[in-house]
C-alpha cells in the first residue's frame, strides 16, 4: 500500500531551500574539519579518482620509512664498530712504537714499562671488542646477546678453580717443549777427539714442531775448523681418523710451510664439498677414505706445507701419523791449530720462520761460561772439547732468549686461534712432549664467546633499499684481531726478570722484535685497515641510502599535494565564502518565513 504525501502550494519551493541549506551546512562541515586536520578526506573513496596515486604512494613512503628506520640504529652500530677499531689501531701502534722505541734504548727498567703497557692496552682493547650498541655486543656476530671477549684475568692467569689454563700457561708449556729437556733447543751434542757433533732431535713429531733446526755451517776461513751438514730426510706423516666425521664436523690442522713456519687451518668435513672449496673435504666410505680426501686438500693449501699436527673432537679422533724420516746433523772438526780471530758460524731454524745465528771466535784464552769465544788448546783435541763447552753455552743463551721468545709469541698465537666450536681449541703439547695432542683440550680458556661465522660481515644486514642490503656485522675472532690480541698478550703475560731480580735484556730484545712484527701492518693492508675499510664502506652505503630515502620520501609527499592534503589558504577562502553564502541564506530564508497575506497586501 503507498502513502500519498501531503502537498501544498510553495512545498517544492520550501523543500529545496532546506536542502540546500543542508548541503551548505555539510560543505561548512567538511571545509571546517580540512581546515582543522590538513586532510582532504577521511577516507580513501572520499579522494575520489585520487585515491589510486594516493594508495601506491602512501605505499613507498611506507617503505621509506622503513629504510630510514632500519638505518638509523645500523648506522650507530657502525660508527661503535669503528671507533673501536680505530682504538684497537690506536693501541697496536701505541704497543709496537713503544717496542720499538725500547730496542733502540738500552735503558734496563724499561722492559718492565713495556709490559705493564701491554698488559693496559690488552685491557683497553678488550673493552673496546666487548663494545655494545644499546643491547647488541657489535663484535659477537649473531649471538648478540653474548659478551664477545673474555676478561684479561681469565685470559692471562685462566681459571685455576675451574681447571682452565690462559696465555700464561701456555707459553710455559711451548717453552718446555722447545727448550727440552737440556735447555739447548732439543739438539743433542756429543764430542769425541776432535769431532763435535749435533744432531736434530730423533723424533719426527717433535722435529716438525719443536725446537731448533740445522740450517746451515761455516767453518774457519783458514780451514782450521770445518763445518759439514748432512741433509735430514722428511717424514711421511698422513692424517688418520678413529671414526668416520659426521657432516659438519670441524678439524684443526697445521702444516709447516717452505719458509719454515707454521699455518693453522679449521676445515670442514662435508657430505657433498663445493666444488673447489678451500675449507672443506668430503667424507668418504671409510676412515681412511675420508682422510684421504683431507690429504688431498692439504695439498691445494698456500704453501702445499708438510702436515706437522692434527686435532679434533673425539669422535672423529683425527690425528697425524709420522713415519720414517731421519734428523739432520752437523759434523764440526777441528783439523789444526786455529789462530786467534778464526770464527766458526751456525745458522738456526725456528719454527716461526725465522733464523739465529751463532758466532764463534777463537781466541788465545776464555773464560769458560763464555757463548761467543772459546780458547785455543794445546791440541785439536783440547780445542774442540773447549769449542764444544763454548757451543754448548752458546745454544742454551739462544735457547732461552730467541727460541723462548719465539715460544711465547707461537704460544700466544695458538691461544687466541682457539674457538668455541667443538674440536676447535687452543692446541696443547702432549703428555710426552714430543708433539702437539690430537684430542682437543678442555682445560684452556676459550677467550672468544661469540658466533664463529667464515663471514663475519654477513651475520649482520641492513636492508636500506628495495634490492640493497648492507652487511655490517662483525667478529673478535677475526684475524687481524686475533693477531693484535696475540701481540699484546705476549708481552703482557712475560717477566722479563730472572730469580735474582736481573733484567734478561736479550730475551726481552729478542720478544719486542717478533711483537713488532707481529704488530706492524701488512704491506697488502689486510690487517685492522682492512677492517676499517668495511665499516668505512659500509657508513658510506648506508649514508647514500639515507640520503636517497629521504628524497625518495619527500618527492612522494609532494606529490599528494592536493590529492591527500588540502590547501590552508584556498580551504580559508572558500569557508569564508560558503559562510557567507549560508548566512545570507539564513536570513532570507527568515524573511520569507515571517512573510503573511496582510505583510503581502501592504
Amino acid at each position: 500500500m503507498s502513502t500519498i504525501l501531503p502537498f501544498a502550494a510553495g512545498t517544492y519551493r520550501f523543500d529545496r531551500q532546506a536542502a540546500s541549506l543542508v548541503g551548505m551546512k555539510t560543505q561548512l562541515d567538511d571545509l571546517s574539519r580540512q581546515l582543522a586536520t590538513g586532510r582532504a578526506a577521511e577516507t580513501y573513496g572520499g579522494l575520489g579518482p585520487g585515491r589510486t596515486t594516493s594508495l601506491s604512494a602512501h605505499a613507498a613512503i611506507s617503505a621509506q620509512d622503513g629504510y630510514l628506520a632500519a638505518i638509523t640504529p645500523a648506522d650507530t652500530r657502525v660508527k661503535l664498530t669503528s671507533a673501536s677499531l680505530t682504538q684497537l689501531k690506536t693501541l697496536t701502534d701505541s704497543a709496537r712504537s713503544n717496542l720499538n722505541g725500547l730496542l733502540v734504548s738500552q735503558n734496563q727498567a724499561l722492559p718492565a714499562t713495556s709490559v705493564q703497557l701491554a698488559d693496559n692496552n690488552l685491557s683497553a682493547a678488550i673493552d673496546a671488542l666487548n663494545q655494545q650498541a644499546g643491547d647488541v655486543y657489535v663484535f659477537s656476530g649473531r649471538a648478540t646477546d653474548t659478551r664477545p671477549v673474555a676478561s684479561r684475568e681469565l685470559i692471562l692467569n685462566g681459571d685455576p678453580a675451574n681447571g682452565l689454563d690462559g696465555v700464561k700457561a701456555l707459553i710455559a708449556e711451548q717453552k718446555r717443549a722447545d727448550l727440552g729437556t737440556d735447555g739447548n733447543g732439543r739438539l743433542t751434542q756429543t764430542a769425541s777427539g776432535a769431532d763435535v757433533t749435533l744432531t736434530e732431535d730423533g723424533n719426527a713429531e717433535a722435529r716438525a714442531n719443536f725446537g731448533f733446526t740445522l740450517a746451515g755451517a761455516t767453518g774457519s776461513a783458514g780451514g782450521r775448523i770445518t763445518a759439514g751438514l748432512t741433509a735430514g730426510t722428511a717424514a711421511t706423516v698422513t692424517p688418520a681418523f678413529a671414526e668416520n666425521p659426521t657432516d659438519g664436523t670441524r678439524v684443526r690442522v697445521a702444516v709447516n710451510l717452505p719458509d719454515g713456519s707454521q699455518a693453522t687451518y679449521d676445515l670442514t668435513a662435508r657430505t657433498n664439498p663445493a666444488a673447489g672449496a678451500a675449507d672443506s673435504f668430503a667424507i668418504g666410505a671409510s676412515p681412511d677414505e675420508t682422510a684421504a680426501n683431507l690429504q688431498a686438500l692439504l695439498k691445494t693449501l698456500p704453501g702445499e706445507g708438510a702436515l706437522a699436527s692434527a686435532q679434533s673432537a673425539s669422535p672423529p679422533g683425527l690425528s697425524a701419523r709420522f713415519e720414517g724420516g731421519s734428523p739432520a746433523s752437523l759434523g764440526l772438526s777441528v783439523t789444526g791449530t786455529p789462530e786467534a780471530g778464526d770464527t766458526l758460524t751456525l745458522t738456526l731454524g725456528l719454527h716461526d720462520g725465522t733464523t739465529t745465528t751463532l758466532k764463534l771466535t777463537a781466541r788465545g784464552s776464555a773464560d769458560a761460561a763464555s757463548a761467543t769465544t772459546f780458547a785455543i788448546g794445546a791440541s785439536p783435541a783440547e780445542t774442540a772439547a773447549n769449542l764444544s763447552r763454548t757451543l754448548s753455552n752458546a745454544l742454551k743463551s739462544a735457547a732461552g732468549t730467541e727460541l723462548a721468545a719465539s715460544s711465547a709469541t707461537r704460544a700466544a698465537t695458538n691461544f687466541f686461534e682457539g674457538a668455541p666450536a667443538a674440536g676447535l681449541a687452543p692446541r696443547r703439547v702432549s703428555e710426552d712432549g714430543n708433539g702437539y695432542a690430537a684430542q682437543a683440550d678442555a682445560g684452556t680458556v676459550i677467550w672468544y664467546k661469540g658466533d664463529d661465522s667464515a663471514d663475519p660481515r654477513g651475520t649482520a644486514t641492513v636492508q636500506v633499499g628495495a634490492s640493497r642490503t648492507v652487511a655490517i656485522g662483525a667478529q673478535a675472532n677475526e684475524a687481524a684481531i686475533r693477531t693484535t690480541l696475540a701481540g699484546l698478550a705476549a708481552v703482557a703475560a712475560e717477566s722479563f726478570t730472572d730469580a735474582t731480580g736481573a733484567v734478561d735484556t736479550a730475551r726481552f730484545r729478542a720478544t719486542a722484535e717478533r711483537v713488532s712484527d707481529i704488530l706492524t701492518p701488512d704491506a697488502d693492508h689486510s690487517g685492522l685497515e682492512a677492517l676499517g675499510t668495511d665499516f668505512g664502506l659500509a657508513a658510506s652505503s648506508m649514508a647514500n641510502a639515507k640520503s636517497i630515502a629521504s628524497a625518495t620520501r619527500a618527492t612522494l609527499e609532494n606529490s599528494l599535494d592536493g590529492i591527500d592534503t588540502a590547501s590552508t589558504e584556498e580551504v580559508a577562502a572558500k569557508l569564508l565564502g560558503l559562510q557567507n553564502q549560508l548566512q545570507a541564506s539564513y536570513k532570507v530564508t527568515s524573511m520569507l518565513s515571517e512573510m503573511s497575506l496582510v505583510n503581502y497586501i501592504s
